[in-house]
């Protein structure tokens, strides 16, 4: 078999479909996968309290780095303090978190005081938790998206000032003035752009590349041993980063030129190609 991967997973466009829709020759391969002792890994731009639908964790999971690397679990086979395999569950278990950045409170005080005062409108994100303050998205059909997912785990800003548990932030830019609240935020922030509406504030020296380095480093394993499976640009540093990076056929063009093998599309059986034709079933 050789020496044993890991394999890190974006969400959206890589593992399943923007409507939810997670094929099943994924899940054949991700079985094989690990019954072959690689491990499998989601990584992924949303914080931990946005990955919660149980249907991701039905694939079975070995770790998840979240929140642009700013937090990493691992299960106790990666960690070394067992040798049965336990999936990692939606909801999270403390004992499985190896990293946690969190903000200080003056940080997160700062940031969203600051994008609110250039007229953006934020949604704050953490591991346990999403804040944000429904009047301000009246009508708005990616926050109702967000209430539908979140339930009880979505908590006001406004009623919560001061106690924010938070490692990055997005924000709604429609008629902000975005170029002065970048100008001043950029001394500790990442602005990842999506489109002219929406922007993800990540704190400096985070992505999802630096989440693959630093499972590495944790568990002891040469980065020469990773794959990283992604399709769209905020996955360009985790593509770069790895030892070898996956595009999915229906990814964007920029990344599949960074990638050492880019796959079919995801619907196409995707990522069961790319397993196979990488010896990794």
């Amino acid at each position: 078999m050789g020496r044993r991967k890991i394999l890190f997973f974006d969400i959206d466009g890589t593992l399943w479909t923007m409507d939810g829709h997670i094929p099943e020759s994924t899940r054949e391969a991700i079985r094989r996968v690990r019954e072959n002792g690689h491990l499998v890994f989601i990584n992924s731009g949303r914080t931990r309290g946005y990955i919660r639908d149980p249907k991701l964790f039905t694939l079975g999971l070995d770790g998840v780095v979240s929140g642009c690397g700013t937090m990493i679990e691992a299960n106790a086979l990666c960690r070394g303090v067992s040798d049965r395999r336990e999936d990692i569950s939606p909801e999270t278990d403390a004992e499985n978190v190896i990293f946690y950045r969190k903000m200080s409170d003056e940080e997160a005080l700062r940031i969203v005081d600051t994008v609110r005062r250039h007229r953006m409108k934020p949604i704050l994100e953490g591991r346990d938790y999403l804040y944000m303050d429904p009047e301000e998205f009246a009508g708005d059909r990616y926050a109702e998206y967000v209430r539908h997912q979140m339930g009880d785990a979505l908590r006001s800003i406004n009623g919560n000032r001061g106690n924010w548990e938070i490692s990055k932030i997005s924000c709604d830019m429609k008629d902000a003035d975005r170029e002065a609240c970048f100008a001043e935020l950029d001394d500790a922030y990442t602005m990842i752009v999506h489109n002219e509406a929406v922007v993800e504030m990540v704190p400096k020296g985070f992505d999802k590349g630096t989440g693959i380095f630093e499972v590495c480093e944790l568990l002891g394993t040469d980065i020469k041993d990773t794959y990283a499976f992604g399709d769209s640009m905020n996955d360009l540093e985790m593509i770069e980063a790895a030892g070898c990076g996956v595009v999915m056929g229906g990814g964007a063009e920029a990344v599949k030129k960074k990638a050492d093998f880019v796959t079919k599309d995801l619907r196409e059986d995707g990522i069961y190609y790319a397993c196979r034709e990488l010896g990794l079933l």
